[in-house]
């Protein structure tokens, strides 16, 4: 008699280690998953960051060829920072903030003629330089960067 009811007991047994193991593999299923879409999502991140450097870089030389004018920006608004950084998607002018987006490469960059200085870091006494403020955008996927430099031309 104990055979059987043995035999019954080992059954239950065996079924709540298969469960325990499906749910063990399941759980390290989702754990594979999410870890995937966040190395997806820092590939995109460093793709952007990477986009908008190139971009930057870009804008720079623009300003830097000889040649290269265009008006100062009038008030605080028009000088300030582009808002609209971090959603434009498409070259043209903005007329909230003076600044027209060229497109280059995966991304965009923006110019602004900030005015004359003689204070300008690393540039000899009595020098007056133009400082141009260059805003990149970078877009790869749904992530976006946004980095800024100024540039100073004798």
């Amino acid at each position: 008699m104990t055979v059987r009811t043995q035999g019954g007991m080992a059954l239950l047994v065996s079924l709540v280690f298969l469960l325990l193991l499906t749910l063990l593999g399941i759980s390290s299923m989702q754990n594979a998953t999410l870890q995937e879409k966040m190395t997806a999502s820092l590939v995109l991140r460093n793709q952007s960051f990477q986009s908008a450097e190139t971009v930057l870089r870009a804008g720079e030389s623009a300003v830097q060829r000889a040649g290269y004018a265009m008006p100062q920006c009038s008030g605080n608004r028009q000088c300030s920072p582009p808002a609209e950084s971090s959603t434009v998607s498409a070259a043209g002018f903005n007329a909230a903030s003076g600044v027209t987006w060229i497109a280059s490469g995966s991304g965009f960059y923006g110019v602004q003629n900030l005015g004359v200085s003689k204070e300008a870091v690393n540039v000899p006494i009595n020098t007056q330089v133009t400082l141009y403020r260059v805003t990149a955008v970078g877009i790869a996927g749904h992530s976006r960067s946004v980095v800024e430099s100024i540039y100073a031309k004798f």
